[in-house]
């Protein structure tokens, strides 16, 4: 785990930063539990709430932005095993595979961030649960079928040929 914390070469969407926005969405989802996938499209939403009519987005609208749908999965993981070892989140094995959810550590952990940004993230992250929670699991990649092209998906085509469905 000491890669995360020492590797100061990018902050902006490190595991780390990536793996806080996951826990500040299981914390805002509690007691809901959420697999990699639906958390994957979740992290997206949060950081880019306007390309879904949502609140401002937390980063720029970039180029290419739709593309983080598919190059974040592995970051996220790697964050999430980061707060995982810290006991901020919990793992759970079930039938319908792997999930996610907040601990008992994760709210007084997070009620000690008060910087712009982290109350950003909190706001956004009650958007998306708020707003998307009610999707079944094809509801929300239909969503995202549908929208990459809109959200400068020039990944798009790349990654149906790399990546079949999402």
């Amino acid at each position: 785990m000491n890669e995360f914390i020492n590797d100061h070469s990018h902050t902006f969407n490190s595991p780390l930063e990536c793996g806080l926005r996951s826990m500040v969405i299981l914390e805002c989802a509690f007691p809901n539990v959420y697999d990699l996938q639906r958390l994957v499209f979740f992290d997206y939403l949060l950081v880019h709430s306007a390309d879904a009519g949502g609140p401002e987005s937390l980063h720029p609208p970039t180029p290419h932005r739709s593309g983080e749908v598919l190059v974040r999965r592995k970051i996220i993981e790697q964050g999430l095993n980061l707060f995982l070892s810290r006991r901020l989140i919990e793992k759970k094995y079930t039938e319908k595979g792997i999930v996610y959810n907040a601990t008992e550590k994760t709210t007084p952990f997070l009620d000690n961030l008060r910087t712009k940004y982290s109350l950003s993230l909190k706001d956004r992250a009650n958007w998306v649960i708020k707003s998307f929670n009610g999707f079944s699991d094809i509801e929300l990649e239909n969503f995202f079928k549908i929208n990459l092209d809109r959200w400068g998906g020039e990944f798009t085509k790349e990654a149906s040929l790399k990546y079949g469905d999402l």
